[in-house]
């Protein structure tokens, strides 16, 4: 576990560095907001499109070949990624570049299906929750140093983050040890890794059903934010690179503190289900809060008052990768990975534009928040949709169950 803890940090800080700058960077190719926006809009979403594509057959890939060999081919794929962005002097290079990496790279679903390996069903949640606190310390580590280095150079933080992808890859190759015995590998099939295939056997695994829809709900309104927040935060409180950098840093030592150290302790007393529907509740009330903050303190408060809304991710993944058998895992983790890249594909094609239609209010004007309305509103979806399996489930077990004792 700690090897592969130790991967997805140095990928995460890697990731994490590029955020902050990389609006601004889209803005040095643009004359306006609403133009930086659409171009923020494009650059996000050939990341997202390719990697819709290629996350379900990476993940085969790596039922096939082992995990190592995968993870290793996306530190490459990131590497190019950065590297060839910091040397990009116009928006088609940008798009182009973005495009190669995404289609490279699925670190998280193979390192989910990583962990999926090495853990007994009734473990996955809390250690997906270890494995998030991982991607919660890269995020306090990668935006804060980004946003510091960016005020410096602009083009430094993807320098240095290609940096960080190449010693990953020679972690991985030197030390990170497989995963996935041969005894438990499968045959690759082109059929079975296309994206619209991966999607339809997640649906059909027992157990899942609407989970599928709560995934997409949630992930959607992530991407959405995640694709808004540096423009929002700046059009919005007129914040820098560093405060963009410091508040993404809060969020992922929010993240940190939840999975890390909470989350054991919290299923203790809850289920994954009840936790999943308790953080949905939060996290519903946060992104109404993020949308109706007047001041930039107001954001960080939202923040910290999210507490639980960080447990959901964990909660659901535990669910879904017990839902797969181990031959599976990585193919199921991979279309997780797939319907996200899904909604990563359309996150940016909701949120950017409606920012862009809202950028020239003044400064605090609230209708600059609207795509955290809409992302309020997709959580409440994913609430009610969540409430609505869990109760399913239930209710099917105890028909079961008093069908049996009948029998008996």
């Amino acid at each position: 576990m700690r090897f592969i803890m130790l991967t997805v940090l140095i990928d995460m800080m890697a990731i994490g560095l590029i955020v902050p700058p990389l609006p601004a960077l889209v803005g040095s190719f643009t004359s306006s907001k609403s133009e930086q926006a659409f171009g923020y809009t494009a650059v996000v979403f050939a990341f997202a499109i390719a990697n819709f594509f290629g996350s379900p057959v990476l993940g085969a890939l790596s039922d096939r070949y082992g995990r190592r060999p995968v993870l290793l081919l996306g530190f490459c794929g990131l590497a190019l990624n950065f590297f060839a962005t910091a040397l990009s002097t116009a928006l088609w290079m940008l798009v182009a570049v973005r495009l190669v990496g995404g289609a490279m790279q699925s670190n998280a679903a193979v390192a989910n299906a990583y962990v999926a390996d090495i853990t007994p069903p009734e473990q996955r949640a809390r250690r997906f929750g270890l494995l998030g606190a991982m991607f919660g310390v890269g995020f306090i580590l990668g935006p804060a140093l980004g946003g510091w280095l960016g005020d410096v150079d602009l083009h430094l933080p993807f320098f240095v983050a290609g940096s960080l992808a190449l010693l990953n890859l020679a972690y991985g190759y030197f030390v990170l040890p497989e995963s996935l015995p041969a005894a438990q590998r499968r045959s690759f099939e082109w059929r079975k890794s296309n994206p619209l295939t991966s999607l339809r056997a997640l649906t059909q695994l027992k157990g899942v059903g609407m989970l599928v829809a709560v995934v997409a709900c949630t992930g959607l309104a992530q991407f959405v934010l995640y694709s808004t927040w540096v423009l929002y935060t700046t059009f919005k409180f007129g914040w820098t690179l560093r405060d963009n950098g410091a508040s993404l840093a809060v969020v992922g030592l929010m993240s940190v503190l939840v999975q890390g150290v909470l989350l054991g302790r919290l299923l203790k007393h809850f289920s994954p289900q009840r936790l999943a529907v308790i953080g949905l509740v939060s996290s519903t009330l946060a992104y109404a809060g993020y949308a109706a903050a007047t001041e930039g303190w107001m954001m960080y408060a939202v923040i910290v008052v999210n507490l639980l809304g960080f447990t959901v991710a964990a909660s659901i993944q535990s669910i879904i990768s017990s839902a797969a058998d181990a031959k599976t895992q990585g193919q199921t983790m991979g279309a997780v990975s797939s319907l996200n890249s899904l909604v990563a594909v359309a996150g940016p094609l909701i949120g950017p534009p409606l920012l862009a239609l809202v950028s020239d209010l003044p400064h605090g004007d609230w209708r600059i928040g609207a795509p955290f309305y809409v992302c309020s509103a997709l959580q409440l979806a994913a609430l009610v949709l969540a409430w609505l399996h869990f109760r399913g489930v239930r209710r099917a077990r105890l028909a079961a169950a008093s069908a049996a004792g009948s029998t008996v």
